[in-house]
């Protein structure tokens, strides 16, 4: 029988035992300690960033960073659409109003067109949004520069969702480090993963001290219990952070074998009527967290959902690409702007199995699996219009 093949499962090594070894022997194991300490200015120095607080996972970022910016409840904030839940839910929790933007075909990120022509609109009518967020989504940066210029002509902090794109670049910069706030996760199907964690960054020593502040608890500096604030338990543990410290030690490693994974998939698969790969925009570098293509039903002869439920059948874990926020049950009553490409490339988009852990002879059984839906089906069509003549 064929073992599974995942979409992407954690890759731990030897690296971080010693600093999970360290916390064990030190009886350090609770929030906060040497080694969330040390995984933030470790984070900082890979990144370029100026400060950062580690917390308990990327929406818990999100959250704070959306509070330090001031959105309150009857606040709108944009966001891109093609992303998961998570980047839009902490404005629902802080009583804001998402309004989802559109994906470019370039990068499949939001369009700056888009943005650039709402918020021209928002601002002649006097109601701009309270803060910008954009995803960097699959391991690829948006186009951030004119996203930013856009942000700073209207004053309106930009908050990068930077959780699938840990090691990509944008012009030679990491993204995450470009707006107000920049947010990471480490959840376990990440390049690097803490088990869960997240990362909250920005060049505002005193918005990062808030943010420690009310992951904290919001406990004020006194001998007893007080608070003075609503504060949340937020912070990373000391254990997971010495996962983290050795997993940053192996970034450059990891991101180099799913780029490999996606190289492959690409030369094998990429003369098969009906699949394009997500492109790799020209302005940076994408790390290929996720091998994602779509596939035109018509050129194919089976559409995505088709080729997830066949490969399944072979114990082979495909996941379609994200649904649009503005589809999902739950944001039915937002507003979107565009959504066209967002939708079209969620009906066409398949993410393939890519952990940096993949060995060869997998990536070649997901090719082969492939290969053969693909002459099946054509098999399939030759047969029906045989049997019409």
């Amino acid at each position: 029988m064929n073992k599974p093949i995942l979409l992407s499962t954690p890759h731990i090594g030897n690296e971080e035992l010693q600093f999970v070894k360290q916390a064990f022997d030190t009886n350090w194991i609770a929030p906060i300690g040497p080694n969330v300490d040390a995984f933030e200015q470790e984070f900082c120095q890979i990144i370029g960033g100026s400060y950062a607080a580690a917390v308990s996972s990327g929406t818990a970022a999100l959250h704070l960073a959306l509070q330090l910016v001031g959105v309150a409840p009857g606040d709108e904030v944009f966001c891109s659409t093609l992303t998961f839940t998570a980047t839009a839910n902490p404005i629902i929790y802080l009583g804001g109003k998402p309004v989802f933007i559109d994906s470019d075909r370039i990068s499949w990120n939001m369009n700056p067109n888009l943005l650039q022509e709402a918020l021209q609109k928002r601002a002649y009518f006097g109601k701009l949004p309270k803060a910008v967020i954009v995803v960097h989504l699959y391991g690829q940066s948006a186009d951030i520069d004119p996203i930013l210029q856009v942000c700073n002509q209207y004053n309106i902090p930009l908050i990068e969702d930077a959780a699938e794109a840990l090691g990509s670049t944008y012009k030679q910069r990491s993204p995450g480090t470009f707006g107000k706030v920049g947010i990471f996760s480490f959840n376990g199907n990440k390049i690097i993963t803490t088990s869960g964690g997240g990362m909250l960054v920005s060049d505002d020593d005193k918005l990062i001290g808030k943010a420690k502040f009310l992951a904290t608890q919001a406990r004020d500096p006194a001998p007893h219990y007080q608070h003075s604030e609503i504060g949340y338990n937020y912070r990373l543990s000391n254990v997971l952070a010495g996962i983290g410290r050795g997993q940053l030690q192996v970034l450059k490693g990891r991101v180099a074998a799913r780029r490999r994974n996606f190289q492959i998939y690409q030369q094998a698969l990429n003369d098969i009527p009906g699949i394009q790969f997500m492109p790799e925009a020209n302005f940076g570098i994408s790390t290929r967290w996720l091998t994602c293509l779509t596939i035109d039903p018509d050129k194919f002869g089976a559409n995505r959902e088709d080729i997830r439920l066949k490969l399944a059948q072979e114990k082979i874990e495909t996941r379609p690409v994200w649904k649009p926020l503005h589809l999902q049950p739950v944001f039915a009553n937002c507003e979107v702007i565009g959504g066209e490409i967002a939708e079209d490339l969620f009906t066409k988009g398949l993410c393939l199995p890519s952990g940096s852990n993949l060995i060869d002879e997998d990536i070649a059984r997901v090719i082969n699996s492939i290969k053969m839906i693909y002459l099946n089906s054509r098999k399939s069509a030759s047969s029906i219009i045989s049997s019409l003549k």
